[in-house]
């Protein structure tokens, strides 16, 4: 009976497939912090780099065993999900290092704060992809209102260019403050100080500036979640699909945010590259109505997200080569 259990479908497939992959998450998360980062330190570019190289190896691996164990079209909507997910993460990357500058975060304290920002990812992920996917299974009209909602943020991207969003001026941080006792200094590794309140001397608990820095880390996530929730149903509605290609881009999220913080400039044009695949996603949904197919062809999509997205990486790193920064 228990056996039988394994091969019970669960969201469309067999729940052994969504404990393997469970299984694995949960090694790697305890193998990175475990493991690799026991100790709080700053992580170097080249151990980033190798990190990340490992973490894409593992999401491309991942995407192979789809392949061969669902079939090409399952395996292809997988690698359009992963390449168009860790763009996206990319482009938090720009967020999260705004957030940690505006906070004063070490550079040895960053990989904590990111390692509870991605489980709380993982969570917060599961279940508005649990949402997307009851909504999209019951009422199938919603697809047209995602894909209509990529092209308004792809249009809005292009148009708004580079504007940074004001962390200070944040409303979140505002309420924060307001409920619980928050201080303005760091005190190590620490979320929360105890320490004598000013007002009643008393002893009580403050939220420390890590703290702080942890939760616009996750409210950058939803809101990047808002894009990247349509994005991977505009590509196929399979939760197992949608759900694995998302975590997979977000795992190395951590490792290459300490690459990419230290050359964020020489990414410069990758945001219109991005702004144009969300509209080219969003588009093939009305495109496929109009010329009457079932569904937009799997290898196109993958081809052409890929095309577009190697040609922003090339043209920012072209354009800031000299100078490194935008000319």
């Amino acid at each position: 009976m228990e056996i039988a259990l394994l091969f019970t479908d669960w969201l469309g497939k067999p729940v052994w497939m969504w404990l393997g992959f469970i299984s694995i998450v949960i090694a790697l998360l305890v193998f990175d912090l475990g493991v690799l980062h026991r100790d709080n330190r700053e992580i170097e570019v080249r151990e980033s780099l190798i990190l990340s190289s490992m973490y894409i190896s593992l999401g491309l691996l991942f995407g192979a065993w789809v392949w061969w164990q669902l079939g090409a079209e399952p395996g292809m909507n997988y690698l359009t999900g992963f390449v168009v997910e860790k763009t996206l993460a990319l482009d938090n990357v720009f967020v999260i290092a705004l957030v940690f500058s505006f906070f004063a975060v070490p550079r040895k304290y960053q990989h904590r704060v990111l390692f509870w920002g991605i489980l709380g990812v993982i969570v917060l992920r599961a279940i508005m992809i649990g949402l997307g996917a009851t909504l999209v299974s019951q009422f199938s009209w919603v697809l047209y209102i995602f894909a209509a909602f990529l092209i308004i943020t792809g249009i809005k991207m292009l148009w708004l260019g580079d504007k940074e969003p004001e962390i200070g001026n944040n409303p979140v941080i505002r309420v924060v403050r307001r409920l619980i006792n928050v201080t303005d200094e760091h005190h190590g590794k620490n979320f929360f100080v105890k320490k004598r309140d000013p007002v009643t001397g008393k002893l009580a608990w403050f939220a420390t500036p890590l703290f702080m820095a942890l939760v616009m880390v996750e409210i950058a996530d939803v809101i990047f979640a808002v894009d990247s929730v349509p994005a991977i149903f505009a590509i196929t509605t399979d939760p197992f699909i949608v759900y694995t290609s998302n975590i997979f881009a977000i795992l190395g999220l951590r490792a290459l945010y300490f690459a990419l913080s230290a050359m964020i400039q020489r990414f410069h044009y990758l945001k219109p590259a991005l702004a144009v695949v969300l509209i080219f996603i969003g588009s093939k949904i009305f495109v496929a109505d109009m010329l009457a197919l079932e569904k937009f062809p799997a290898s196109v999509s993958l081809g052409v997200t890929l095309a577009i997205i190697t040609a922003g990486i090339f043209y920012s790193l072209w354009r800031t080569s000299r100078t490194g920064a935008p000319q």
